[in-house]
């Protein structure tokens, strides 16, 4: 693809639609599966209407930038029906539905029913609370919607129809793909969702993960729970099922988006929060870090060093190499240098939290999953 000039405006898209300061970074944005599926939905509307699908088919999306075009790669029309499909482009995103082929097939409604949405195979279907969708509903999230009913209501305008139809989107390989996602542990079965909220994907924003955790824990809340667990990785996860015997949907898979759980909490409070997570990764969080990725955040021994010795402790950590390494020197001098980190983080948690009424504990753990640290709950 070729780069933009360095004088297109902030928002601006280049000839491919996606936008010029993103690709300047020399990351490329790619499409959401709400803009594959509205483009797929309006190339098969426009099919059953006319007999010809439009490929390219261009659609608009909320991003400030100008209509662009995907390509249309399935197409089937029978008369009563017709189904276009997309490939997803993520862009350099390193998302589990790129390359996966979005397809909508469109069929006429009852008169003055306007759009209503079928899951097809590959796409979800919502059963617990808690998401902004009523349990029963396919998985297609209120934005995309929104953009595939705003296309139809364009192209019934265009050619005269009543724009009453039957749109189900369908995600091939759906079904496998989402149990590498969140979506059977938030309750939405049988394929993945079909989400967006811009149309476009920002390489690495990680929004889909973020979004995730966010539903977790609403899912928690509406299933009535006052304890959840915002765990690092599975060994963390088996950790606090082995400690607090938490359900399933009261574990959220927080990465290393500590910031993403504990801003939500502060407007979404659950009574008490458990931080379970590796030595290394609390110590970040006990040093004021909220993402926890080693490229955005390091381990500091001296930050280690000063909790010791705020705690009474001497310990000397110039010479180690990592948090394991320190770790385990405060371990051989009787210095409970988990039990500090764990109370720091605690601490930190809260000044985040600020008044909302969550009570914090933290566990650390090393990589075998042997506890090295922790602290009783705590609350402001």
């Amino acid at each position: 693809m070729t780069s933009e000039p360095e004088s297109a405006a902030a928002g601006e898209a280049t000839p491919s639609g996606r936008p010029a300061q993103l690709e300047r970074t020399g990351l490329r944005s790619g499409w959401t599966t709400g803009a594959c599926a509205t483009a797929a939905t309006k190339a098969a509307y426009v099919a059953l209407l006319t007999g010809e699908f439009p490929d390219p088919v261009t659609i608009t999306l909320p991003t400030a930038s100008p209509a662009f075009a995907l390509t249309v790669e399935s197409l089937a029309a029978d008369g009563s029906s017709a189904m276009a499909g997309i490939t997803k482009d993520a862009g350099d995103d390193p998302d589990v539905t790129h390359l996966a082929l979005v397809r909508s097939t469109v069929r006429r409604g009852a008169p003055g029913s306007g759009v209503t949405f079928v899951a097809g195979p590959g796409v979800g279907t919502v059963t617990k609370p808690g998401l902004p969708l009523a349990v029963g509903e396919p998985a297609i999230n209120p934005m995309p919607r929104q953009f595939i009913a705003e296309h139809v209501a364009s192209v019934a305008a265009e050619l005269g129809d009543p724009g009453d139809v039957v749109v189900e989107i369908s995600i091939d390989n759906g079904e496998e793909l989402a149990r590498k996602t969140w979506n059977p542990r938030l309750g939405i079965l049988g394929g993945l969702s079909v989400l967006g909220t811009t149309g476009i994907v920002v390489p690495y924003s990680c929004s889909a993960w973020i979004d995730s955790i966010r539903r977790g824990i609403d899912v928690a809340k509406a299933a009535g729970h006052t304890h959840v667990a915002g765990c690092t990785g599975s060994t963390s996860e088996k950790v606090a099922v082995a400690e607090y015997d938490l359900p399933d949907d009261a574990l959220l898979d927080m990465g290393d988006f500590a910031g993403a759980v504990l801003k939500y909490l502060r407007r979404h409070p659950v009574p008490r929060l458990t931080i379970v997570g590796g030595f290394a990764k609390l110590s970040k969080l006990a040093a004021g870090h909220l993402d926890l990725h080693s490229g955005r955040s390091q381990v500091s021994l001296a930050h280690l060093a000063s909790l010791a010795a705020a705690g009474g402790y001497e310990l000397d950590l110039a010479d180690c190499n990592t948090g394991l390494e320190a770790l385990h020197r405060a371990q051989a001098s009787g210095v409970p240098l988990g039990d500090l980190v764990a109370a720091a983080a605690a601490d930190e948690a809260l000044a985040v939290l600020r008044e909302a009424p969550v009570a914090v504990d933290v566990v650390c753990i090393d990589r075998a999953g042997t506890i090295v640290g922790r602290c009783e709950p705590r609350s402001r």
